[in-house]
Parts: C-alpha cells; sequence; structure tokens
C-alpha cells in the first residue's frame, strides 16, 4: 500500500467497500473515505464520513458488491436490486445511520469492529465479507480462463468451418469439372407414364420409368482401326520443353491416364496439337458431343452449366478426359474468360497410341516365345496368354539372377543385355563359364515343371539385362504341363557336372503333374444354324404393330405379329439410322446383326431377319414373352442362391458358345437378360458384341460403366475374359440388388473400380461360397480371373457355388427353372412395363451406309 497522507489514486486512511473503483476516491489527503457512485456499473453506494461519524445512505447493487484494495475491484457478495436495510442496529425513517467512535475498538486496518449490515434478513460482517474476497477473485479468474477456452475454441471451429465450406466448394467444382464431359445419365421425367429404354443407349433424353431404379446406359467408343472412319495417322507437334512438361503433370494428375505406360505418355504428348482460343470463345458447349481432352496451357477458362458458373480452369488445368474414353454429350460448358492456348488431344488419336503401342508389346513378346524351340509349337492362343502373363524384370551388372544349388520357379527370356552362366565342374573348386547367352535366349525352363534345384549360375554382364520373366503358377495355369521341357539336354551330364534335384518325399526326381490343355472341352451343345427359309419373304408391310416392349435412344422394340397369322408374333427393333450415324455405331450394328445371325443357342435369341428403309434399319428377331430380368429383379429386390445360380448359369452357356467361336458380349447386365416362355433366360442385344478370334485382343471401349473391367477403363486392350469379370458383377447384383461399382457419375464409378473388388463390404445376404466365386471373377489381372485359365469355363462351373447343380438337364432344357412367368397368349405383354406411343418421326439418313443390311 502508498503510505498514509498519499492518495495515489486509491482511498487512504480507511480502506474503501463496495465501489472497487478509483474514480470514487476524493479528497486527496483526507483521513475521511468517500464512497462515491462511478464505480462498477450497476453498483451505487452513498454516504460520508463527518466527524468520525459514518453516515451510510442506502445501498444498491445489481449483480455484486465490491472492495476497493490497492487499485483492484472484486466481487464480495450478492445483494438483491434496490436500497439495503440499515448498517445499524437501530434505524428510523429517516436516512439510517451508524454511529460510532473511529478510535474505539478500533482494528489494525482502521475499520471499526463492530462494523457490519444487513443482506436478506442475514446480518453480515464486513470482515467476513473482506474474507471471501481472494476466494472471489480466485473465482473471477478461473471462469475468466475457461472463458478465454471457450473464445478460442469457437474460433477454431469457425476456422475448420471455413475450411470444410472450402472443401466442399472446390469438391462440387471438381464434380461438375469432371461431370462437364459426358452425359450417362438420362434426365427423369416425373410422368406416370414414364419408362426406360431396353438398348444399350448413350444419348438423348429419353423417359424412364416412374417406380424403382433407372436402368443402367451403355457406352461405346469407335473402334481406332474403324472402316467407316479410316485409320489414324500418328503426327508429333513439335513443344518446347516447359509446354512438354506442363502437359504431363497435367496427365499425371489423372487417376487413368497416369496408369500409362511411359512410352505410351511420350507418345500422348507428342501427339497433342496447340489451339488458340480467343476471349469469350466457347471449348466445350453443354449438350454437344466431345471427342477432345485439354489441357489449358495459359489464360483463364470458366465452366459453367444451366447458366450458373462452377469455377474456373487455369494453366496446367486438364479436363474433358472422358470425351477420349467413348463418345458422349457434354453436360457443362467451358468458355475462356480471357485469351487462351491449349494443347488438344483427339479420341481416335489416343485410342490408336494405346492399340498401336499394346499390339506392339505383345507382337514383340509372341515373337520371343516363338523363337523359344520348347514353346513354339504350341498354339498361338495359348503363347498369346503366356504373352499377356510375361514381366519384364531387370537385373544389374554382376547381379545374380540364378544360383546353382537353389530352387526357383521362374522363367527367364532376355530382352536386353547378356548373360554368362557358369556351373561347378567335378575336380574342381571354383564354378566355370560354360556359355554365355544373349537378345532372345532362355533359361529356367525346368522351373514351370517343378521346384528342381538349378544347375547352374547365371549372372547379368555389364551394364544389365533386362528379362522377359513369366513363374511356375501362372504358366500352369494357362498352359498346364509341358513334358517336352523335361527330355532337353544341355550336355551338364557329359560335363559331369552336379545335378540337384528336390523332392520333399523321397529325394527321388519328381515327377511333374500332367494337366489337360486346351481352353474348354465341355460347351452347350449348340451349332451354327442355317437361315430358316420361313423367315425370306416376310416384309415389313406383312408385320403388325401390337405394342411396345422397349424404347430408348436408338429406337425401339415393338411387339409384332404376321397380318396373315396372328398366332405367330416377333420382337421387332427399330434402330434410328441418323442416330447411328451420329455416334458412330455402324460398325456395331453390322457386327450385331452378323453375330446374331450366326448364333444358334437356346441361350441367346435368336434374330431371323433384317430390313431398311429411310429412317431405320430393322431387326426381326425371336419374342421373349417372360420379360426382362431386370424388371423381375427390381420389383423382387434381389435373388435367392437358387435363382441367381440358375441365371448365372445360363449366360455362362451363352458365354461357353460365343467364346469357343472368338466372340466376347461386353455387355452384360439384368437389363439385357430376358426370359423365354419357359423361364429360361437368353441373351439380347448384340450391339456391342465383337468377333476378334481366339488369342487376339480389341481395344474399344464397350459396355456398362458398373460393368466394365479395369482393363478396358485404363486401355490396356481386352479379351473373353471381361466377360469373367461381368459374369462376377452380375452375381453380384442378383444377389444383391444392386451392382457393386456404382458412383454419382461414371467418372466416380469408374474410381471405384480401379480400386479392386477387394474394397467392396459384401452384404450378409450373399453367401460364403458366392463372395469366393465372385472374387475371383473379378481379379484385376485378367490372366488371374477363374474361367481363363487351361480348363477354361468348367473352371467355373466346378466351382463350390454351383456344387449338386444339373448342368446336364440345363444344357438339355430339362431342368424347372425357378421363375416360370405367366403367358395367357402369343400377344400377352404382362411381363413387361407399359410405354407410350411413339409419336417422334425419325429423320431421313441417306448416307448409304447400310445398303448391304
Amino acid at each position: 500500500m502508498p503510505p498514509p497522507g498519499k492518495s495515489s489514486g486509491n482511498l487512504t486512511g480507511s480502506k474503501a467497500y463496495g465501489t472497487g473503483a478509483s474514480t470514487g476516491a476524493t479528497g486527496g489527503d483526507s483521513q475521511n473515505t468517500s464512497y462515491g457512485n462511478r464505480g462498477v456499473a450497476g453498483v451505487r453506494v452513498t454516504g460520508a464520513v463527518s466527524g468520525g461519524v459514518v453516515n451510510a445512505d442506502s445501498y444498491y447493487h445489481d449483480h455484486h458488491f465490491y472492495q476497493h484494495h490497492q487499485g483492484e475491484a472484486a466481487p464480495v457478495a450478492q445483494a438483491p436490486k434496490g436500497p439495503l436495510p440499515s448498517t445499524t442496529s437501530t434505524a428510523s425513517s429517516g436516512s439510517p445511520q451508524a454511529q460510532y467512535s473511529p478510535r474505539s475498538n478500533k482494528m489494525g486496518n482502521g475499520a471499526s469492529s463492530n462494523a457490519h449490515f444487513t443482506v436478506d434478513g442475514e446480518s453480515m460482517d464486513v470482515h467476513k465479507v473482506k474474507a471471501l474476497v481472494p476466494e472471489l477473485r480466485h473465482e473471477i479468474k478461473r471462469r475468466d480462463k475457461i472463458i478465454e477456452q471457450y473464445d478460442n475454441q469457437l474460433r477454431q471451429k469457425e476456422d475448420l468451418l471455413k475450411e470444410k465450406e472450402n472443401e466442399i466448394a472446390r469438391l462440387k467444382e471438381e464434380v461438375h469439372k469432371l461431370k462437364s464431359v459426358l452425359q450417362l445419365k438420362v434426365d427423369t421425367l416425373k410422368s406416370q407414364e414414364s419408362k426406360p429404354d431396353l438398348l444399350s443407349t448413350i444419348d438423348e433424353n429419353q423417359i424412364e420409368p416412374s417406380k424403382g431404379p433407372a436402368k443402367k446406359q451403355g457406352v461405346s467408343g469407335e473402334s481406332p482401326s474403324s472402316k467407316t472412319l479410316g485409320y489414324v495417322d500418328l503426327t508429333h507437334h513439335d513443344k518446347d520443353f516447359k509446354s512438354k512438361q506442363l502437359i504431363k503433370d497435367a496427365l499425371l494428375s489423372n487417376e487413368f491416364i497416369k496408369v500409362l505406360a511411359v512410352s505410351q505418355l511420350r507418345e500422348v504428348i507428342d501427339c497433342m496439337y496447340e489451339k488458340k482460343v480467343t476471349k469469350s470463345s466457347y471449348i466445350i458447349r453443354e449438350g454437344e458431343r466431345g471427342e477432345h481432352l485439354y489441357v489449358c496451357a495459359d489464360g483463364v477458362l470458366e465452366v459453367h452449366k444451366d447458366d450458373k458458373r462452377l469455377g474456373e480452369i487455369k494453366s496446367g488445368g486438364l479436363f474433358g478426359e472422358l470425351a477420349i474414353l467413348y463418345n458422349c454429350k457434354r453436360t457443362a460448358s467451358v468458355k475462356a474468360m480471357t485469351s487462351t492456348t491449349l494443347w488438344v488431344l483427339d479420341r481416335r488419336v489416343f485410342q490408336t497410341i494405346m492399340m498401336k503401342t499394346g499390339l506392339q508389346k505383345r507382337e514383340e513378346n509372341m515373337a520371343f516365345l516363338k523363337s523359344v524351340p520348347l514353346l513354339k509349337q504350341l498354339p498361338s492362343e495359348k503363347l498369346a496368354k503366356i504373352a499377356d502373363v510375361l514381366e519384364y524384370d531387370f537385373f544389374n551388372e554382376n547381379e545374380y539372377i540364378i544360383r546353382e544349388g537353389a530352387t526357383g520357379d521362374t522363367f527367364f527370356i532376355i530382352n536386353k543385355g547378356e548373360v554368362k552362366v557358369t556351373q561347378m565342374i567335378a575336380g574342381q573348386s571354383e564354378p566355370k563359364e560354360v556359355r554365355r547367352l544373349k537378345r532372345g535366349d532362355y533359361f529356367g525352363e525346368k522351373a514351370l515343371l517343378s521346384e528342381d534345384r538349378r544347375t547352374a549360375n547365371v549372372i547379368a554382364l555389364p551394364p544389365g539385362v533386362e528379362c522377359l520373366t513369366v513363374d511356375r503358377e501362372s504358366f500352369t495355369k494357362l498352359i498346364g504341363d509341358l513334358n517336352e521341357l523335361r527330355t532337353k539336354d544341355y550336355g551338364d551330364e557329359a560335363r559331369g557336372a552336379e545335378r540337384f534335384r528336390h523332392n520333399k518325399d523321397s529325394g527321388q526326381p519328381g515327377k511333374a503333374s500332367t494337366g489337360r490343355s486346351g481352353s474348354d472341352s465341355t460347351i452347350s451343345p449348340v451349332s451354327d444354324r442355317p437361315v430358316s427359309k420361313e423367315f425370306e419373304n416376310i416384309t415389313l408391310d406383312d408385320l403388325q404393330l401390337v405394342t411396345t416392349l422397349g424404347m430408348g435412344g436408338f429406337g425401339r422394340v415393338e411387339l409384332v405379329q404376321l397380318s396373315k397369322d396372328k398366332s405367330k408374333t416377333f420382337a421387332l427393333k427399330c434402330l434410328k439410322k441418323k442416330h447411328i450415324v451420329e455416334t458412330r455405331q455402324q460398325e456395331h450394328i453390322y457386327s450385331e446383326k452378323k453375330i446374331m445371325m450366326e448364333a444358334d443357342s437356346p441361350f441367346i435369341t435368336k434374330l431371323h431377319k433384317t430390313f431398311r428403309d429411310k429412317k431405320y434399319v430393322y431387326m426381326l428377331m425371336e419374342v421373349c414373352l417372360g420379360g426382362e430380368l431386370w424388371t423381375i429383379l427390381r420389383d423382387r429386390g434381389h435373388f435367392d442362391d437358387i435363382t441367381a445360380r440358375f441365371c448365372v448359369a445360363c449366360v455362362l452357356e451363352a458365354f461357353s458358345y460365343l467364346h469357343a467361336k472368338g466372340i466376347i458380349y461386353r455387355d452384360l447386365k439384368p437389363e439385357n437378360l430376358l426370359l423365354d416362355a419357359r423361364g429360361y433366360v437368353k441373351l439380347v442385344d448384340f450391339g456391342f458384341a465383337k468377333k476378334i478370334g481366339v488369342g487376339k485382343k480389341t481395344w474399344t471401349f464397350c459396355g456398362t460403366p458398373e460393368y466394365v473391367a479395369p482393363e478396358i477403363i485404363l486401355n490396356k486392350g481386352h479379351d473373353h475374359s471381361a466377360d469373367y469379370w461381368s459374369l462376377g458383377i452380375l452375381m453380384y447384383e442378383l444377389l444383391n440388388g444392386t451392382p457393386p461399382f456404382s458412383g454419382s457419375d461414371p467418372m466416380r464409378t469408374y474410381n471405384i473400380i480401379l480400386k479392386g473388388v477387394d474394397h467392396i463390404e459384401f452384404p450378409k445376404k450373399i453367401s460364403r461360397s458366392a463372395h469366393v466365386l465372385i472374387k475371383k471373377l473379378c481379379r484385376d489381372n485378367p490372366m488371374e480371373r477363374l474361367g481363363y485359365g487351361k480348363n477354361g469355363i468348367s473352371d467355373i462351373r466346378k466351382n463350390k457355388w454351383f456344387q449338386g447343380f444339373d448342368w446336364e438337364g440345363l444344357m438339355n432344357l430339362t431342368m424347372t427353372p425357378p421363375i416360370i412367368p405367366k403367358i395367357r397368349h402369343p400377344t400377352d405383354t404382362t411381363n413387361f412395363d407399359s410405354y407410350p406411343r411413339d409419336m417422334d418421326i425419325a429423320a431421313d439418313e441417306l448416307s448409304g451406309w447400310d445398303a448391304d443390311f
């Protein structure tokens, strides 16, 4: 405290109680204490000390009493509003007063020992109140700290909320950017007559069903070697290093393109060309069909949809990526806000690069395999399978590729470089070099048969060696046993080389297990059928329209009957020629006709005859009045194991027939499966089917997003193993009700597919055996999928999930199906949804592409 007699901004003489504010102190050096009314807001204390007598007026306090002590304020007690009672034991109707001698009963701090007041009828001693001050001070500080903590937490939450809002805005912008490439889903109308399309369509806003989920839509690109469009020559365009690096960084930021091989990425960069865009020009317009990928070199672009701004694209930004996979509509517009430079990649150029590099690599591998005397006698389809599983391994100079005496399971073919072979010879302490091998030579082939120990060392020579390798497990699954490999003699015995054999049981040379070769010895008992004379004289004028069975972007499927014999009904598929030309699907339509006309399987719908006019091409097909499997699945929710097993078995027999003829289907889904009058399941819609031959691949992007295999998405080339992938997806959808890979847009769906089936959570209603089979069918590596091995589809038939299934009864059509449709007459369409009448008049198309249809 300051010495007595010094005000120093504090009350002097005796201490002040109640206000705790220095502004209430008056009198400077006065020995008397004044209680001011300018202290803490809401506190008014009045009174005076005169002649040593305290005259106390009424005390008014909204919240707290405060004590002024050394310039600090602290609450001392709660008090009600209004005047306080008298602070003396005697009160009058006037101002209450308390009189006492300041010198009598004086405390050490100058306060009277008998000073007290009453609050709510309770007498309070001043000294007791003083004792509460430190505790209340501490409590205030504690609460201040808590408030401060809450303030900090609030600020953190606000900052976090802002971050989340920014992230949401960014993600929305990204989603719209990705969606700007194309539109796969058809706009849903709320009409009661809405209905999904039957065909695999990629265009035109068709009406969808008013109940349940929408049908999945198929997508397709043109063939890189399209006869209609001609072959594409790859032209390189000059770029400086900075531009190449900018394009490379943009491409590597894309989930699909970043997985390209270095040589493919380099070719893509070289083939991209420069395009200058003036301010306010549109690069992409919503609703137009796209076929280019763009990388922004400089300038600013704006993305908008329905006149709503979605975001900006600046230097290094990539957009339009799905357009290089297949042909669909853009769903947003991109406009140049400034003068802009773009790097552009055409879809057909990209597909040609992927096809050429893939074919080149495959042909090189095939050539290496054919140079191996023990493999060159294998059929081409077997060599092709080995070529697909070959891996590239590099070994540094002086690195041991094989050590004598060790066991191994890998076969090597030298692609680049040279190796030396050393061997321990009887009577010598160090291995002796016995030969050198160069590009095209091979070693380690014995490992493809058994775990025999290596009989020599193989060491890489400078500057290193690149080898093509295949392991025993892959070889055995794809090819089986090659007994002739066991008879090859390198002259080791003549040199006295020590031979190592390993047999866990007897130590004797082990015998290699024998296995079947060939793709599949058991296929459905069907053969090519001749064109029936029954339909030769039927014309369009002989057909009478009954009702619509399905509709889509390409056209409609109508139920028709012969006007002269109404008991004979057919399904007439009517495809708009104009739309076929716009989407460049001419070759697919011709392929569909050829495959279906030649097919003769009880598990494939039959095509009887085709027609054409100025507006449409027509396919007169067998009618299956049992309805679509998709509709039944939609109404039931999901199938049990028995029903799903029968449906999958029917598809498997159709695949067996097609694959034996070198045909891949590529568009499996419940929407493309129909039930005939007996309840047997048949494949319909062969618009994406293609005859590629045995052991060959194709690079055309085809299929339904939820069903396409990873190798199709990644443009690695695909064959019939893609059908086994889709078979696993079909199993899952039939048992669960929805497919395992499904996103809000195609890009998201493809990303989920590329993560693999192991990231999918299987519901409990899918049995363990079904779960295992689905995962075997949906392996990321096409060569590892069940059905692709040496036993072909037989491996799927023998799987545990099909245990006890009557395959013979299925193929002989004597088995009772689990779903038997009710069909009352030849024109009964109660198993189909209802469709509105077609009021649209198709445009004429007179280019002549269908002259031979």
